[in-house]
């Protein structure tokens, strides 16, 4: 059964909503997996430097701009997640059509919002 996250531009900087989505997740019971460009550790959660090859994702969650989306898209449809969230300033057309083509949902909207009025 698919029940994880992947969160997509994981970071280790406190003050970045990527690191703030992963806090929330764990809090919150969900499991997680984070890639990000330089590793790391953030509430007991790895960060990868590459993409995990697993068929368990449920939602992938974007924290990365649109210029730096295109090199992960065929790695993110290969995951076949139920969902991706494009959270603000990760809004991307071309991808949302690409993951519609492939029967996945997209969501514009914010993790940290979803998770904090339990609509996640």
């Amino acid at each position: 059964m698919k029940n994880k996250t992947l969160v997509l531009g994981a970071s280790e900087n406190p003050g970045r909503y990527s690191n703030l989505a992963i806090k929330s997740l764990v809090n919150k019971g969900h499991e997680v997996l984070a890639v990000g460009k330089s590793g790391g550790n953030v509430a007991g959660i790895e960060i990868l430097k590459d993409m995990p090859v697993t068929d368990e994702i449920d939602t992938v969650t974007l924290y990365l701009n649109p210029s730096h989306q295109q090199p992960f898209y065929e790695l993110i449809l290969m995951l076949e997640p139920r969902r991706i969230i494009f959270n603000p300033g990760t809004e991307n057309e071309e991808l949302e059509f690409l993951a519609a083509s492939k029967g996945i949902d997209t969501l514009e909207a914010c993790t940290l919002v979803l998770l904090s009025t339990g609509q996640y």
